[in-house]
């Protein structure tokens, strides 16, 4: 695990130089092309831009949000298992895979509206969320807007504010390393690569989000805060999190990553699954209010 943390920045910034470049495909391991699947996707103009989708399964239907510098593709760990029981959607966020950018300041605030509109676009009553990563800020933002009938919310790895009360510092430096190397390419007048598209992504994660704890209080949903213990994200803000969303379990899942969805999918999409499929309770260890 140490290896694939030392070779993140790396790979963050390839997915950056892919961005928006409908011709990269990835390999699949699935017999279905996630991502990539013409009999499937579709496009629909939400706030001023194109955003790409695709839809699989029946049931009630669950959004799947991928995280920074990802795509659809990022989730097929969770596409293949939830369409079995859910009509599961999922899209490029603004900015990525096949949805355009089309603003100079791209903000979870208006990705959070993104996600909104694709909702009331396709007439969708209530939903449940899957967040990873910059998934997760966002779902918890479409809790606190509450734009919609939200009735539970699994985000993983997600945090409140860029700093290191947060994020741990290994992970802001390398971010502000990548964005060093684009802010050089587009000063050099580099066009070999979007860079300037680059840069308003690895803004998101040196300059956003900031949302105050108290904001969580909003939250009507019944949310699963998930991180594992050796995340990006630090324990203690996990646990803050948590502490803070008036219905909500926390999972915090031992010797596990930031990546635990793609490098331990079975894991994580079997806790998540339980949250969704049984009615949400809060027991209590406190044994002196109970009657037997």
């Amino acid at each position: 695990m140490k290896t694939v943390i030392r070779l993140l920045p790396v790979l963050i910034l390839l997915s950056i130089l892919n961005i928006g470049n409908a011709q990269t495909q990835p390999e699949n391991k699935f017999d279905t092309p996630y991502g990539n699947n013409e009999s499937i996707g579709k496009y629909t103009r939400i706030n001023g831009a194109n955003i790409y989708y695709e839809e699989y399964g029946n049931g009630k239907p669950l959004l799947l949000i991928h995280g920074n510098s990802g795509d659809i593709t990022s989730m097929d760990n969770q596409i293949e298992y939830f369409k079995k029981k859910y009509r599961v959607i999922v899209a490029d966020s603004r900015g990525h895979g096949k949805s355009e950018l089309k603003t100079d300041s791209l903000t979870y605030t208006q990705m959070a509206k993104d996600w909104e509109g694709l909702v009331n676009h396709l007439k969708l009553d209530s939903v449940n969320i899957i967040g990873w990563s910059d998934g997760g800020i966002i779902g918890l933002m479409m809790g606190i807007a509450a734009k919609g009938n939200i009735g539970k919310i699994v985000t993983m790895g997600a945090n409140l504010r860029p700093d290191t009360t947060a994020v741990h510092p290994y992970a802001i430096n390398e971010a502000k390393n990548i964005m060093g190397f684009i802010e050089f390419k587009i000063q050099a007048k580099d066009t070999l690569k979007p860079w300037k598209l680059g840069k308003q992504v690895i803004g998101l994660l040196l300059n956003q989000p900031t949302i105050d704890t108290a904001e969580l209080s909003k939250i009507k949903a019944n949310v699963l805060v998930m991180a594992g213990d050796r995340d990006v994200i630090k324990n203690e803000h996990t646990v803050e999190i948590f502490e803070n969303i008036p219905n909500a379990h926390l999972c915090i899942m031992p010797g596990e990553t930031h990546f635990t969805p793609k490098e331990n999918p079975g894991l994580f999409n079997r806790i998540a699954d339980e949250f969704l499929s049984k009615p949400f309770t809060r027991p209590d260890s406190n044994f002196t209010n109970r009657k037997n």
